[in-house]
């Protein structure tokens, strides 16, 4: 059960694994991490924060990525001392994680990656991106997230997910201000592209469901752009959150990959 500082503490009587860090996506916070984050905790504690925009209040609702991934080290450094920690980050999450190792080498272990992006490559393509979040910004702003959350998950993106993983109720312990800030401050379109500062990543695992053929695509093109230490694998019968449409899959082939 997640206590007051968002920590998940291990099951085992004694921990001897590095702790680690789990960054939900978009629209969830950190009570979304579902089965995984149960897995990852049966031997090493586990912290769970929201992520700029998400809460209720919001935290940090004006942070940029590099302002979510610095906030993140800070409560990571609060919870854990200094050592190095694992990271799992999903879809957004994994965005904020990638910002993170690239930005404060050593501080991340190990680290994989759900359905992540080291961003888009062309200054037209963020351009389109932008004003498409902003769209939902202002959906967001005149539904509200109940309403809200209905479009979102009805997405193609999210067809996969069964009825215990959409996380309803948690998600809607966000606000509509919060949610639209983080489209406008950290959405996709907003990431300076970091495939140029893959090379030399911390030992990366990038994960991407088979029927998230983008994502699928681009899990590869990172794990061959960090180059050693770093592979892409592919989630039979899953969209883009795999790690809630297969959790049990999932969690073997994290699990494998922070204990190697």
């Amino acid at each position: 059960m997640t206590g007051p500082t968002g920590v998940t503490p291990a099951t085992s009587a004694v921990s001897v694994a590095a702790p680690v860090v789990f960054l939900h996506g978009f629209a969830q916070n950190g009570a979304c991490g579902g089965p995984l984050v149960d897995a990852l905790a049966a031997d090493r504690p586990v912290l769970l924060p929201d992520l700029p925009g998400h809460g209720d209040p919001p935290r940090h609702p004006t942070a940029d990525l590099p302002r979510a991934a610095a906030l993140v080290d800070d409560t990571a450094l609060d919870a854990f001392g200094p050592r190095p920690v694992d990271v799992v980050g999903y879809s957004m999450g994994g965005r904020v994680a990638l910002v993170w190792a690239t930005s404060r080498p050593g501080r991340v272990r190990r680290m994989v990656l759900v359905g992540a992006t080291a961003g888009l490559a062309t200054g037209a393509e963020r351009t389109e991106r932008r004003a498409a979040d902003e769209q939902l910004a202002r959906r967001l702003e005149e539904e509200g997230v109940a309403a809200f959350l209905d479009h979102w998950l009805a997405l193609p993106l999210f067809a996969g997910l069964p009825d215990g993983a959409r996380f309803e109720v948690e998600r809607r312990r966000n606000t509509a201000a919060g949610l639209a800030a983080s489209l406008r401050h950290c959405g996709t379109g907003t990431m300076d592209p970091l495939w140029e500062h893959l090379g030399g990543l911390c030992p990366t695992l990038f994960l991407a469901g088979a029927d998230d053929t983008r994502f699928v695509h681009l899990a590869r093109r990172m794990a061959d752009a960090v180059g050693p230490g770093a592979a892409a694998a592919t989630v039979p019968g899953a969209g883009h959150a795999a790690h809630l449409e297969r959790p049990d899959e999932v969690a073997a082939l994290v699990r494998a990959h922070l204990t190697a």
